[in-house]
Parts: C-alpha cells; structure tokens; sequence
C-alpha cells in the first residue's frame, strides 16, 4: 500500500490530484499552500496544514509520506521539485486516476498527473512533473518532455514530441509527426499540422502563430 501523500498546491491543480490519489484510495495526509487565505482551512475535506516551506510537515516526505507538487505556476513546480531532490533526496510521485489507461509499454518519469479518462498508449514517453487532462490522449511513440500540460481532451498523435515546458489547451489536435517547441502554447481546439516553434503560440484550425 502506498504512503500516505502530502500535495504542495491546494488550487485547481492540487484538487485535481486529490481526486486521483482518492481514486485509488491513497490517502491524502494534508495540504500545503503559499496563498495564506487557504492556511488552516479545509478543501474537500483535506485541511491545508502550512506553507511549502513548512519543515514540520517537508520532513515526513520519504520517511513516513510522499509527496505530490501541484503548483498552479510552473516556475513554482519547478522550483518546490528542485528543493524536494536537493534538500530531501525524494522525487515525487505519479498520480495516475483510478480511471485511466497508461499502457506497461509506456515509460513515465516522476510526479506526473494523469487524470481521468486519460490514455497513454504503448510506447509513448511522459517526462517529469507533466500535467494530462482528462480525456486526453498520448499515442503511441509520441514523446512529452518534461513540465508540459496538456489539457482536457487533447490529442497528441502518434510519433508527435511536445517540447519542455509546452501547454497543449484543451481539446487540441497535434497532428503525427509534428514537434511542438519548448514552452510553446496551443490554444484550445486548434489543430496542429506543422510543427510549432519554441515559444511560439498558434490558435485556429488550421493552427496559425498569432
């Protein structure tokens, strides 16, 4: 059974891997949160017991709890993952809904979060720290880097690699074979058919840069 687990987030992200976790009746010990309105309070029953910086609570991590980092910022995730591997040895953990389908062909690094109704197919490769919506799906031999998000319903094709850092909006259609750049952006509902630069972001269908 696993340890129980601590989520660094208690927003819209954090929420949604505590639904995951709960799927798969992992308990989830507490809540940690830099936005001082939600201290000391409950979300979904689940109280927010401290900051991320909260050494009382960041000790159990690796001894007696693992940990999930559910920052909304991606700078933020970055940077708690990075204090968890220097200053705690640990990594986090992957948070795979009750309701999904990763295929035992996949390969997925640490502290993803794949929600429900998402599918990773035989032979894709998911990075670290990599958000995937609900409904989405990551075909196979598709390649995502680390820190990419990827919303609910989207497609990513087969053979597709999503760079680093890239946000793929909901409902978004990457066509096969296409490289999306680092931290590009995607805009809801558009469909990708060439590839995308780093930082660049497309919208439309066909996507065009804007």
């Amino acid at each position: 059974m696993q340890n129980p687990v601590i989520i660094l987030g208690a927003q819209e992200l954090g929420i949604a891997a505590l639904d995951t976790f709960q799927s798969n009746d992992v308990v989830v010990y507490c809540f940690l949160d830099d936005k001082v309105a939600l201290q000391q309070q409950e979300v979904n029953e689940i109280t927010v017991m401290g900051n991320t910086e909260d050494e009382n609570f960041l000790k159990l991590i690796g001894k007696k709890c693992d940990v999930f980092v559910a920052a909304e910022d991606m700078a933020a995730r970055k940077s708690l993952v990075n204090m968890l591997k220097e200053d705690y040895k640990v990594v986090p953990v992957n948070g795979i809904h009750r309701f999904s389908y990763v295929s035992e062909h996949a390969w997925l690094g640490h502290g993803n979060l794949v929600q429900a109704g998402a599918i990773v197919n035989p032979n894709a490769k998911v990075g670290d720290s990599c958000v995937i919506g609900a409904r989405a799906l990551v075909d196979s031999n598709a390649v995502i880097e680390d820190h990419v998000q990827l919303g609910a319903g989207a497609i990513i094709n087969a053979g597709v690699t999503v760079a680093e850092g890239a946000f793929i909006g909901t409902g978004a259609v990457i066509v096969s074979g296409v490289k999306i750049g680092k931290n590009a952006r995607v805009g809801a509902g558009a469909v990708v058919v060439a590839d995308v630069a780093a930082k660049q972001t497309v919208f439309g269908n066909p996507a065009k840069a804007v």
